[in-house]
């Protein structure tokens, strides 16, 4: 194997262990930031050594060891010789051979329960949405920061800044190493499903830039989720979110044209849909609804992107039934952006005025204002019932607010349309 091909390796084994060794250190050393550390001089170690003696049978376990020696030397020079420390040290000793069996249960046995710790310690309410974001992405994803930075088109610095804060935060707050119990989990679950699904749908609509889609912060999203699945397998709301991101990603390919365009969902070609992903969402969909209880907005949310899913035409879709959905859902969740949403439903369903008289009581929300989604739905609607020229200046309007530049010339194009005397595509 040459060295190039030895890095390779290194970084590709990184982007799996490294959660799993983050998270092992970080229940040793009671610090996610010093573990990160820890487990950053052990990737150096293998940069250094592997290219030489080549990469171990087992990868995951050299990292994860040397980072352990490594917190105990830390822990040592700080004088923490206490009898847990000293148990840890004699493990070691014993466990000088990296493949015997021993080893990789010592390492296997508790994963699942600190990787769980450690994304809850990640999407702690104590940080900012964004630091949530970054940090997770940091330490769950794997990601470097600049790789995060140039995913969210945020300068290097600023990104650098907010993980280098946000693990100050969690250790000056002296945020405990553990999965929150009782009425404590349903809060704390609420915030690790939001930072996971925030970082999916910068993904598969970005909010920013060039590009209308980045698979591969859908793809990260999907990763943390499915783990989180497997972590908490009796929570329905972990298998909504995870039936909601593989759905919608099963479109991603037909969300965009040619040249990279953006492709609306009525205009998609469903062949281009990946059945796989489909399947999967809608067993974890089935799981969900399978563990019982009231639906939460991940689940709902997910029973309407099924409906999208299972209708083979635009024409089959069942839009009084996603209408009720989310009927449903603003009971639940009520907010602007569902409000928003529901409108686009109940005019599919029951037609453009009635969908319009939702969309125009949400003109005097403050949070909408330079909302983009608001004027291009009140054009889309207003274009349904042939009053173009109001239609083009609510896309116009839609235009200039929005950030990235693939939905501007969206935006623009449909207003063309509609100053032509042409009904623009609907959009959903």
């Amino acid at each position: 194997m040459t060295a190039h091909d030895t890095h390779g390796a290194i970084e590709a084994v990184w982007r799996i262990e490294s959660a799993r060794i983050i998270a092992g250190l970080t229940r040793m050393v009671g610090d996610v930031g010093l573990a990160e550390d820890l487990a950053q001089d052990a990737l150096i170690a293998a940069l250094e050594r592997w290219p030489e003696t080549g990469v171990p049978d087992n990868p995951g376990a050299w990292l994860m060891t040397t980072a352990k020696r490594r917190a105990i030397d830390y822990l040592r020079r700080g004088q923490l010789l206490d009898r847990k420390h000293d148990e840890l040290g004699r493990e070691l000793e014993v466990d000088q051979e990296l493949a015997e069996p021993d080893l990789d249960e010592a390492l296997d046995d508790p994963v699942g329960d600190d990787l769980l710790r450690l994304i809850f310690i990640c999407c702690h309410p104590v940080l900012p949405k964004e630091s949530r974001v970054a940090l997770t992405l940091r330490l769950l994803g794997g990601l470097t920061t600049e790789e995060i930075a140039r995913a969210f088109l945020v300068p290097v610095p600023t990104l650098s800044q907010r993980i280098v804060r946000a693990k100050r935060t969690l250790r000056e707050a002296r945020v405990p190493f553990e999965v929150p119990r009782g009425p404590d989990l349903a809060a704390r679950l609420a915030s690790v499903l939001e930072v996971i699904y925030l970082i999916f749908n910068e993904g598969y609509s970005a909010t920013a830039g060039d590009d209308w889609v980045r698979p591969a912060l859908c793809e990260d999203a999907l990763r943390l989720g499915r783990i989180l699945a497997e972590l908490a397998p009796n929570e329905p709301e972990v298998h909504g979110l995870v039936a909601l991101m593989e759905i919608q990603a099963s479109r991603l390919r037909a969300r965009i044209g040619p040249d990279g365009e953006p492709v609306l969902l009525l205009d998609q070609d469903r062949t281009r849909w990946d059945q796989l992903l489909i399947r999967r969402g809608l067993a974890a969909l089935d799981r969900a609804l399978a563990l019982g209880g009231a639906l939460g907005p991940y689940t709902l949310q997910a029973a309407i992107a099924a409906c999208h899913a299972q209708a083979r035409t635009a024409e089959e879709t069942d839009w009084e039934r996603i209408a009720a959905l989310y009927d449903a859902l603003a009971q639940l969740m009520p907010s602007p952006v569902v409000e928003l949403n529901r409108a686009v439903a109940v005019g599919m369903a029951f037609g453009a005025a009635a969908g319009l008289e939702i969309a125009d009581s949400l003109l005097d929300e403050p949070s909408l204002k330079t909302y983009h989604l608001l004027p291009a739905v009140r054009g889309d609607l207003l274009a349904k019932l042939g009053r173009l020229e109001e239609a083009r200046a609510e896309f116009q309007r839609a235009a200039s607010l929005t950030k990235n530049e693939r939905e501007r010339a969206l935006m623009l194009r449909r207003a063309s349309e509609c100053g032509a005397g042409a009904p623009p595509a609907a959009q959903a």
